[in-house]
């Protein structure tokens, strides 16, 4: 392909919980499932941050970054499963705040977990067809687990932008597949406000068989083994999953070391490949392999097989902050704090 990524930026919000405050709450041994989960905390977003504004501040990052004019971006799409309005997109509010209306396509993506990387896969059709010069494609969401459900442990929020293009190109687009069925693992209904899970079987046989099943097809289909890769990024609901995966598969410690971004800021559903991604960027040089596989409940996984280019010596990520600052920093929130920020607490007359 002559697309790739030309941009990128990510986001994370401030203020974060530990799985022990959530489990001193309910009675239950925090630690042990934060353990369990490889989760040592999670994001939370302030009351007045949501995905519309954790997908701007994403993308100015790559704008600035790329300096690229917003006017020239052809088509938007943000993925995901948390967007602020049912009737009304998230993409429309983002490319006006950036600056990219009216010349442009732009719609809100919606498959779980994997909206952002579906986003991806449509810049790289439209961008590689030359009908635009760049599109972008985020992935984000502002994610709830109902209160003491397993989920809320790691249900947490953070997004990521990237922007497709042919000029400049730091990471080139290789190839890219999918792997599909009807599998129903995790869904919510209209109305509800928590979405519900399949417990153990959202591991085995959705996560672990989608997820296996498309790296082994683009590597077959890449004439490539799990040797020649020196970065590996795998959707992530908790940190344990892709570990699991990544070592069935013949992949290293090392080689997930930059990709696995879970254990320390939680599960930020289309954000957390995409976030994984970004901070391997932010640590990637020249002429790098980088196998990227996301998943979606539904359910299904898209593959990425990415090289870096020369022109990531050159990208300029000075600007915001990198993937690693939001790992290693956050404000800490008791569950008091925490379930006023999320909405968890419902007023009389509500």
């Amino acid at each position: 392909m002559q697309a790739g990524i030309v941009s990128y930026g990510a986001y994370v919000p401030r203020y974060r919980i530990s799985p022990g405050e959530i489990g001193r709450v309910w009675g239950t041994d925090g630690e042990a499932m934060g353990q369990g989960l490889n989760v040592l905390r999670k994001s939370v977003p302030s009351p007045d941050e949501d995905t519309i504004t954790i997908s701007t501040e994403s993308l100015r990052t790559a704008l600035v970054r790329g300096a690229i004019d917003p006017q020239q971006i052809g088509a938007l799409y943000v993925g995901s499963e948390s967007h602020p309005y049912a009737v009304k997109p998230t993409a429309t509010v983002v490319a006006q705040a950036v600056g990219a209306t009216p010349n442009l396509t732009a719609a809100d993506f919606e498959f779980a977990c994997k909206a952002g990387t579906a986003a991806i896969q449509t810049c790289l059709g439209l961008v590689g067809a030359e009908m635009i010069r760049y599109g972008v494609a985020i992935g984000t969401d502002t994610s709830q687990g109902a209160p003491g459900d397993a989920l809320e442990y790691s249900a947490s929020a953070g997004g990521a932008a990237f922007v497709i293009g042919r000029e400049h190109v730091i990471c080139r687009v290789l190839r890219t597949l999918s792997y599909t069925t009807d599998t129903p693992d995790f869904w919510r209904r209209e109305g509800q406000k928590y979405p519900s899970h399949g417990g153990r079987f959202t591991g085995e046989p959705a996560y672990f068989r989608h997820v296996s099943e498309a790296a082994r097809a683009i590597m077959e289909a890449s004439g490539t083994t799990p040797k020649d890769y020196q970065h590996v990024v795998f959707h992530q609901p908790n940190g344990k999953f892709p570990q699991r995966v990544g070592k069935t598969l013949g992949f290293t410690e090392a080689q997930m070391r930059y990709g696995l971004v879970t254990p320390y800021i939680g599960n930020t559903y289309s954000g957390a490949a995409l976030i994984g991604l970004a901070n391997v960027l932010d640590h990637a040089g020249p002429k790098e392999r980088i196998l990227v596989v996301g998943y979606g409940s539904g359910a299904g996984s898209d593959a990425f097989d990415l090289e870096t280019t020369d022109e990531i010596a050159k990208f300029d990520r000075s600007f915001g902050r990198p993937v690693q600052y939001y790992l290693d920093h956050g404000v800490a929130l008791s569950y008091a704090v925490y379930a006023k920020f999320r909405g968890k607490i419902h007023m009389g007359g509500e």
